[in-house]
């Protein structure tokens, strides 16, 4: 007879809801083309497919600081022109880019993240948030609140992505 513990339903209810929010974004994108996941369609910068590059990036960067701490944030006021570009691009399709390509990348990453979630020791264990205009100095975050973080990140570029695709060719999500 196995005993389920808070702390398994409470993984439990972690994965499941990272699982959710990652459908929606996934589902924003079936049947597009690669021209079509790089196209911008709102007067944002943001494309599809650089939507999905985007929050598989943020989520392997959250996961990282569970794992390992903060890592230096950089200052985007004194960013070079380059380092701005390059900033940038993190948001885009780049030429030989494929939407099949990031979404296998972002299928590891969530792979990775999963695996955390399901062998962390303690979701409680936290970390100093990196010195950022945008933290309150001195906070640290649990890795519990990082990966609701993760969640809440995941929801709102997936609600991006819907206007963004609903744009592109009436396609919705949901409704």
């Amino acid at each position: 007879m196995s005993t389920i513990t808070s702390i398994d339903t409470e993984r439990a209810d972690i994965l499941e809801m990272l699982a959710k929010h990652r459908h929606f974004l996934r589902f924003t994108v079936r049947g597009l083309t690669d021209e079509q996941a790089g196209l911008r369609t709102t007067a944002s910068e943001l494309c599809l497919g650089g939507l999905i590059k985007h929050v598989a990036a943020v989520e392997a960067n959250w996961a990282g600081f569970i794992v390992d701490g903060p890592a230096q944030a950089p200052d985007y006021e004194s960013m070079t022109e380059e380092q701005l570009a390059e900033w940038r691009d993190a948001f885009r399709m780049l030429p030989g880019e494929t939407l099949a390509g990031l979404l296998a990348e972002y299928d590891q990453v969530a792979a990775r993240t999963d695996e955390l979630v399901r062998t962390l020791p303690d979701l409680n264990a936290s970390q100093p948030l990196p010195e950022a205009p945008w933290f309150e100095p001195g906070v640290r975050w649990t890795a519990r609140r990082t990966l609701m973080h993760i969640m809440t990140e995941t929801a709102q570029h997936s609600g991006h992505a819907d206007i963004i695709r609903e744009s592109l060719d009436g396609a919705k999500s949901m409704g």
